[in-house]
């Protein structure tokens, strides 16, 4: 196994999640110091199994609302005090509503995906940008399904352009999940791309093997 990211700090935000456990392990395998967030306990606790003895030892979780910036804010600052570097920001949040006609939809739950799926990537980037600058170096990568947040992560990466902090977009299709499969059981899940597949193209995208990509969209679909 690699070991690329030795000595290098990774946050994950949704690091428990089906993609995010699956790029947070994939970090630790690689020797990277690997902080998360979560929502849920219950996701915190299998991602503590998942890392093994080993594993726990350079894990730390996070239970913060990545929506909420001066959380956000205080996570970045606590994580550098800390390690001393931030050197991957990887912001797996995300979330779908779908099914459900525009003039159906209760503003409510479209105002949910807007926090989840545009302000989290928004309070993250804005709070690595700034530590990444300083270090003059890190990379983010953020998991976009929605063009607004596309959209975003382009005009960061324009903004970074020549300070080594480099800034690039995953765009996915429906990843297998357990919950994807949940929701839809008559599926080929054989063609959904697999979270751990997923994952390599994040790592490679925050390692110097990529250190000539900046403010890419690389689509990830599978054979859908």
């Amino acid at each position: 196994m690699s070991r690329r990211f030795e000595g290098k700090v990774a946050l994950v935000a949704g690091g428990t999640g089906g993609l995010g456990r699956a790029v947070s392990l994939a970090f630790l395998e690689e020797g990277a110091k690997v902080e998360v967030t979560y929502l849920a306990p219950g996701g915190w606790a299998e991602l503590q199994e998942a890392a093994g003895k080993v594993g726990r030892q350079t894990l730390k979780g996070h239970e913060v609302d990545v929506t909420d910036e001066g959380a956000v804010n205080g996570l970045v600052e606590k994580i550098v005090a800390e390690r001393g570097q931030l050197d991957a920001l990887v912001n797996a949040v995300g979330a779908y509503a779908g099914g459900v006609k525009l003039w159906e939809m209760e503003t409510g739950v479209f105002e949910k995906m807007m926090a989840l799926n545009l302000r989290s990537g928004y309070a993250l980037a804005r709070a690595a940008a700034r530590t990444m600058l300083k270090q003059g170096r890190g990379t983010i990568v953020n998991v976009a399904a929605k063009a607004a947040a596309l959209a975003m992560i382009d005009s960061l990466a324009a903004d970074l352009k020549g300070s080594g902090v480099r800034v690039n977009s995953i765009l996915p299709s429906i990843i297998d999940t357990a919950a994807n499969r949940k929701a839809m059981p008559n599926a080929n899940f054989a063609k959904w791309p697999k979270p751990e597949e997923i994952a390599r193209v994040i790592l490679f995208l925050c390692s110097d093997e990529a250190k000539v990509v900046q403010g890419a969209a690389v689509p990830v679909y599978g054979d859908s």
